[in-house]
């Protein structure tokens, strides 16, 4: 058993994960998957690094302005949690690059994006965690494929507005939500899955997503 095994009381280490979008959600599930033990997480984010992003994306600095997301945020984590495999796709994301992996991590503000996740998920019967923020609001929804509404059904799939727009703040708390929503998953804790997780300016509901 590891250390961080012993530490937590559980141990995640044969489990893995994909994050779609290495922004602030992203950062948030990765950096808090990687501490909690994960062992295999692959970052995928086509973007680059701009000065807009650096109020929520702690991970980046002025200095990485220019420089693509995904690989400076594979190597940052790979020096904070050395024991995980972690491997990054800095380009659009693709069905086949997550039918490896036990979860997927939706962090993305593009809805296309978040459709096309939802509808691989699908298919695949790959669970998923959909993370989303607009200022001082956020939602967090596990999605299992088969057991629960998808994220459609749920109202992921909507318009919530620009994360320019959103603080370090909601960021932390749904990116860190998600992770969560992960780690129950992979404990087998099944009553988080199907549950909109709302959080409204300090306040914290959920909501049962009925078929």
């Amino acid at each position: 058993m590891s250390m961080k095994s012993e530490i937590q009381g559980f141990d995640i280490s044969g489990r893995s994960a994909a994050v779609i979008g290495c922004g602030g959600l992203g950062t948030n599930a990765a950096v808090h998957l990687a501490g909690a033990g994960i062992g295999r997480l692959l970052l995928i984010d086509f973007d680059t690094v701009e000065e807009r992003n650096l109020n929520r994306q702690y991970f980046y600095t002025g200095a990485d302005i220019g420089r693509e997301k995904a690989r400076l945020l594979a190597a940052r984590l790979q020096a904070y949690a050395p024991e995980v495999e972690i491997r990054c796709h800095a380009g659009r994301f693709e069905g086949a690059l997550v039918e490896d992996y036990d979860l997927v991590i939706v962090a993305v503000d593009n809805i296309a994006a978040r459709r096309e996740a939802n509808a691989c998920c699908k298919a695949r019967g790959i669970p998923c965690v959909n993370g989303s923020i607009n200022g001082f609001f956020g939602t967090a929804y596990l999605y299992l494929p088969g057991k629960t509404p998808d994220l459609e059904a749920a109202g992921c799939l909507n318009e919530t507005g620009g994360r320019n727009r959103s603080p370090s703040t909601t960021a932390a708390i749904i990116g860190a939500l998600e992770a969560q929503l992960a780690v129950d998953y992979f404990l087998g804790n099944p009553q988080s899955a199907g549950k909109l997780y709302i959080y409204d300016n300090n306040e914290i509901h959920t909501l049962k997503i009925k078929e």
